[in-house]
């Protein structure tokens, strides 16, 4: 996937309203007046942040008769998620990494510690 991809999927996430809409999309296709429903804001408005959601592949805009609903494309968040987990891994070593600090820390060390916890488990 090419960073010009990558940068606009995150740009078009980064609106809270933008967001929403996907979140309403994900219930099925809708028009931009059911879209701008929920929002303080007028159609032109929507329609700019629809625009922004297009440009970046998020939806796709149909046409039915006078109709022009629009349909989530969730290929390209699967991409953003693909990206992401690259540094899952990172994170669940940091946390590892944590929970074995801590439990050093703890009196009696990470034995101690799972000890004490097991107890208590079977206490209650």
């Amino acid at each position: 996937m090419s960073a010009d991809v990558l940068d606009a999927t995150f740009a078009a996430l980064a609106d809270p309203t933008r967001r929403a809409i996907l979140t309403r999309l994900m219930e099925g296709e809708a028009t931009v007046t059911e879209l701008a429903a929920p929002f303080a804001m007028s159609q032109p408005g929507i329609s700019k942040h629809l625009r922004v959601l297009e440009r970046a592949g998020l939806i796709s805009r149909g046409r039915d008769a006078q109709r022009r609903p629009c349909r989530l494309e969730a290929s390209r968040l699967k991409d953003a998620v693909d990206w992401l987990a690259n540094y899952r891994s990172y994170w669940e070593e940091s946390y590892q990494r944590l929970d074995a600090l801590l439990g050093e820390l703890e009196p009696g060390g990470a034995n101690a510690a799972g000890q004490e916890s097991r107890e208590s488990r079977e206490s209650s």
